[in-house]
């Protein structure tokens, strides 16, 4: 397994907009049509990545979790699907349902999304305020596939309830690892 650490863009970075596919309604959206109340959190994330596998059903619980406080997830996944098909949109529709993601799967075809959000790495977590400034960005806590730690998504639990509290949030932001994105040759 790849390790890829995500890049840690700068704190009170504005979330760039998107128009994306999305794969389970299959229409387009937009971040704007999609933010949330009080806050925001966008996942890179696909379908074969062993990490993101490794999460799934933690974000799963996340996302219904705060969505009742109104904060939205949206995840992305922006690999190149010539080369890595498992990730194509079809399948991540199949892939939403069977997991029951509560959030849209969203389809970066031109891996724009991805750029603009300097994406290294799926799982990648970003958290923006209800303005969609950058709150915290990085892992979602220390599991990893077979290194023996439980996932909890303590590190992006906290940002959440700091940004809903508001209260600052004073712990040290980890960089997210996992399988680097599969970008277009």
């Amino acid at each position: 397994m790849a390790r890829t650490l995500s890049n840690m863009i700068p704190l009170g970075t504005i979330a760039p907009a998107f128009i994306l596919f999305d794969t389970v309604f299959g229409r387009k959206t937009s971040l704007e049509s999609l933010k949330g109340v009080n806050g925001t959190v966008i996942l890179f994330i696909c379908n074969h990545c062993p990490f993101v596998i490794h999460v799934n059903e933690e974000l799963v619980k996340l996302a219904n979790h705060y969505k009742t406080k109104g904060i939205n997830f949206i995840a992305i996944s922006s690999n190149d699907v010539e080369n890595y098909p498992q990730d194509a949109p079809e399948l991540m529709r199949k892939v939403a349902k069977e997991q029951q993601y509560p959030f849209p799967y969203l389809y970066d075809e031109s891996q724009e999304a991805a750029k603009a959000y300097d994406a290294a790495c799926t799982p990648d977590s970003y958290a923006f305020d209800a303005n969609l400034k950058l709150v915290y960005r990085g892992q979602l806590d220390d599991s990893r596939p077979g290194n023996g730690v439980g996932v909890t998504g303590k590190d992006i639990r906290n940002a959440l309830d700091c940004l809903l509290n508001d209260t600052e949030n004073i712990r040290v932001q980890k960089p997210s690892i996992g399988c680097g994105i599969k970008w277009k040759e």
